[in-house]
């Protein structure tokens, strides 16, 4: 799988367009779930995505520390439904949990996982740090990573 990691400057009108046609696809269509989408952290992050034939299949964001936590962080994790259920999502975390050692030179990630997804999270090292919290309606559990 061909990665992409970009600074917000560095995307063209047509990958913002892309993501963000995705990110409302899969978390405001989908999940029927309005919230902020725009929410001017991702002026302050990196975006690691994937694409085939022109659309966005899998996405995240990294999250510099001090822009939602202490920490770096992860955040609009996703991957287009006929791409779930490939190992994809594993593979981008992996990549982004090495962007983040490599580029940020961070040693802890922080991230609010949907509770349903708490497992894929846990493949990849995170662990749980918090209660359960409602966020926009969807159960969530913060998650911490940390480098040896």
């Amino acid at each position: 799988m061909n990665w992409i990691v970009k600074k917000f400057n560095e995307l063209t009108p047509h990958d913002l367009y892309k993501i963000l046609k995705e990110r409302i696809n899969v978390f405001v269509v989908e999940q029927n779930c309005p919230y902020e989408e725009c929410d001017d952290k991702d002026l302050k992050s990196l975006h690691l995505y994937s694409e085939d034939k022109g659309r966005i299949t899998a996405y995240c964001r990294l999250l510099y520390p001090g822009v939602s936590y202490n920490e770096a962080a992860i955040g609009r994790v996703l991957i287009s439904e006929e791409y779930r259920r490939k190992g994809i999502a594993a593979k981008m975390l992996k990549k982004a949990i090495e962007i983040i050692k490599d580029e940020m030179g961070e040693k802890c990630i922080k991230l609010s996982a949907q509770v349903y997804a708490k497992r894929l999270y846990e493949q990849v090292g995170f662990k749980e740090c918090s209660e359960i919290y409602n966020e926009d309606g969807i159960p969530h559990v913060e998650m911490i990573y940390k480098f040896n």
